[in-house]
């Protein structure tokens, strides 16, 4: 089954900016729908951002405007470019698809 490795999280000011990436371990051409998830400290995972074939996108109303998804299928990665993070965008990154694998995620943490 499709696993997918996640990267591209760190410590980051707020305003700041990070592209994650997601890297699946086989084609995801035929996952129509892919998304990003985040699970907070203390908080249940939500989905942040889902993306249906190559341009049709929705995101939760809190990174509206600030994040964007995005896919390459010919490398089998699902990107999420963050911009103007806030504290409350803290938490573990996930990509999965519905019934997938989770994987390890990427940490992000936005502090002063």
């Amino acid at each position: 089954q499709v696993q997918f490795v996640e990267s591209g999280g760190g410590l980051v000011q707020p305003g700041g900016s990070l592209r994650l990436s997601c890297t699946a371990s086989q084609n995801i051409r035929s996952i129509y729908t892919m998304g990003w998830y985040r699970q907070a400290p203390g908080k249940q995972r939500e989905l942040v951002a889902r993306i249906t074939g190559v341009t049709t996108t929705n995101y939760a109303d809190s990174v509206k405007g600030r994040f964007t998804i995005s896919r390459d299928n010919a490398k089998n990665t699902v990107y999420l470019e963050m911009n103007n993070l806030k504290s409350e965008d803290t938490g573990i990154y996930y990509c999965n698809f519905a019934g997938g694998i989770w994987g390890q995620g990427t940490q992000v943490t936005v502090s002063s």
